[in-house]
């Protein structure tokens, strides 16, 4: 018989305690369908405060292909077309730009294709990149829980979940 840690420790298993918003909710269940529908009524609010650092060549050219990449992948993403979405997001952040939104609509593409991996990754560098944005806990969590990483994923919506109040909490000042 195996028994969690947290039960042999006494330690209470908090993250099933925490109550989870719609984004949270809906990536504890991996949720794919409802996880793009949030996405989508985002947009990319989050990105407010997020810098692009661009070289001089970024305003050329290649500049403008990056940005008609992200917009095709918009264009894809929204139509549920995520293979494509992928291939035109990775252009626009192979470009050298930067956006946890894109990132975490990569990682949500990613998981509708089946590939967990990439889907981690992302939402991993999306955190970075912004680390106080509780969607990429909770997108790492999805991503995890694809993986068989039950208690990495519990930890990733007990984050998101704390990120997210301390954001509201914000919010409310």
């Amino acid at each position: 018989m195996q028994v969690p840690s947290h039960v042999l420790m006494g330690i209470p298993h908090s993250a099933s305690s925490l109550p989870l918003s719609a984004i949270g909710e809906a990536c504890s269940r991996r949720d794919l369908t409802a996880i793009h529908e949030i996405l989508e009524a985002i947009g990319y609010k989050d990105d407010e405060g997020v810098t692009n650092e661009l070289s001089f060549q970024m305003w050329t050219d290649e500049m403008q292909q990056s940005l008609e990449s992200k917009k095709k992948g918009d264009t894809a993403f929204k139509q549920k077309d995520y293979k494509t979405a992928v291939e035109r997001y990775s252009q626009f952040v192979d470009g050298g730009m930067i956006s946890p939104t894109v990132l975490a609509r990569r990682s949500l593409s990613y998981l509708m294709s089946d590939t967990p991996r990439e889907a981690l990754d992302d939402a991993m560098q999306a955190q970075v990149i912004s680390p106080v944005w509780h969607i990429a806990s909770y997108l790492q969590a999805s991503a995890l829980l694809a993986l068989g990483m039950e208690n990495e994923a519990q930890d990733a919506l007990k984050e998101g979940t704390t990120l997210e109040a301390k954001r509201d909490g914000l919010d409310a000042k």
